[in-house]
């Protein structure tokens, strides 16, 4: 009698547990639910939080629309637009503290933007195969270990590297450190391409600086000729008083598009620091012939500066008549830019 009243207390204990605590949680979410029901202000409240969450949309919506006449604050906008998402969970938040179906409602809108504008970057889009690897790296001019960082990208096992921002006395150590890795090289101004393949057809491109922050190669590969370009557009600054200047690096943009557009070879391939994303409007001259290996086949957003808390991809490896097989970001150096990498096909129905 003792074991068969120890055996129903067993079973009814044993199968109660999951019950009791599917109990609870019914209860509280019907209690929550409950207190959303019965509140007559719940479509009243969080107004303010609602509009909040349209106008972001907006924002997002219509960033291309927003005028750069006023300190660039297009361009600003469109730098840090993915950013822009880590407001969507703020107002959601807000919405379930204030009890607001209006602003719950509301919040839906910029994450359906967000969603359609980046969503398609949280994929891994990789692949494998490839003809050719290739790397860019803004070394920066105060780098205190251009040796360490010049074998820190060859060991990408990229066939093709780009070097910016290259002083007069760091390129003797670069040349060095990167002889043993690649036979061919060719330094123009403060940029330079380093070849597994031999180069010809090398020369300055003129981006309206009055001093060489860009070249043109054309690299032998075992594929054939493929048109190499290595930029460094003009920094942009952030100011109080003038907002997002970058009207240089919009001039150098135009004539690194129109270099790019006049190109003869049907596979074009740009590497370097374009101080500017993808969104950015102001490189349309570029951007809109070109494809971004990242966008095409990277994982993730791929941001490269600053080194520290990368917050932007403003470093770019873009194609034409090339395609991207898979996109990364390479390790820090002593710079304070991320290198970057892709490796992609050559063989394609174009070329």
């Amino acid at each position: 009698m003792a074991q068969q009243a120890y055996m129903t207390e067993t079973d009814d204990s044993g199968g109660s547990g999951p019950e009791r605590r599917g109990d609870r949680l019914r209860r509280l979410i019907g209690r929550l639910a409950a207190g959303w029901r019965g509140d007559p202000r719940i479509w009243r409240r969080g107004l303010v939080v609602a509009a909040l969450a349209l106008l972001l949309s907006l924002v997002m919506l219509l960033h291309s629309r927003i005028p750069n006449r006023f300190g660039n604050l297009g361009s600003l906008t469109e730098t840090f637009l993915p950013w822009f998402g880590l407001l969507i969970p703020v107002f959601l938040i807000l919405a379930v503290v204030r009890r607001s179906a209006s602003a719950l409602i509301a919040v839906v809108l910029p994450a359906v933007v967000w969603l359609n504008l980046f969503g398609g970057l949280l994929s891994d889009k990789t692949g494998g195969g490839g003809d050719l690897t290739v790397a860019t790296h803004n070394v920066n001019a105060d780098n205190p270990d251009p040796s360490d960082t010049a074998r820190d990208v060859a060991a990408s096992g990229a066939d093709v590297v780009a070097l910016e921002e290259l002083t007069a006395s760091a390129v003797p150590v670069y040349e060095k450190a990167l002889t043993a890795t690649y036979k061919y090289h060719s330094v123009q101004g403060t940029v330079g391409l380093w070849s597994k393949y031999p180069l010809s057809a090398v020369k300055p491109v003129d981006i309206k600086l009055g001093w060489t922050r860009a070249m043109r190669a054309t690299v032998t590969t075992p594929q054939g000729e493929v048109a190499f370009y290595v930029a460094h557009l003009p920094s942009v600054r952030v100011k109080l008083q003038a907002g997002f200047t970058a009207r240089q690096r919009d001039k150098s943009a135009d004539a690194l598009g129109e270099a790019i557009a006049d190109e003869r070879l049907s596979r074009v391939i740009l590497l370097g620091d374009l101080n500017g994303t993808m969104n950015d409007r102001s490189l349309n001259a570029v951007t809109s012939q070109m494809r971004s290996t990242q966008g095409a086949a990277g994982d993730g957003f791929g941001f490269s500066w600053p080194a520290s808390f990368p917050m932007a991809r403003i470093d770019q490896i873009l194609v034409k008549g090339v395609e991207p097989v898979t996109s990364w970001t390479l390790p820090q150096t002593g710079s304070d830019h991320l290198p970057i990498a892709a490796r992609v096909k050559l063989t394609t129905s174009d070329g």
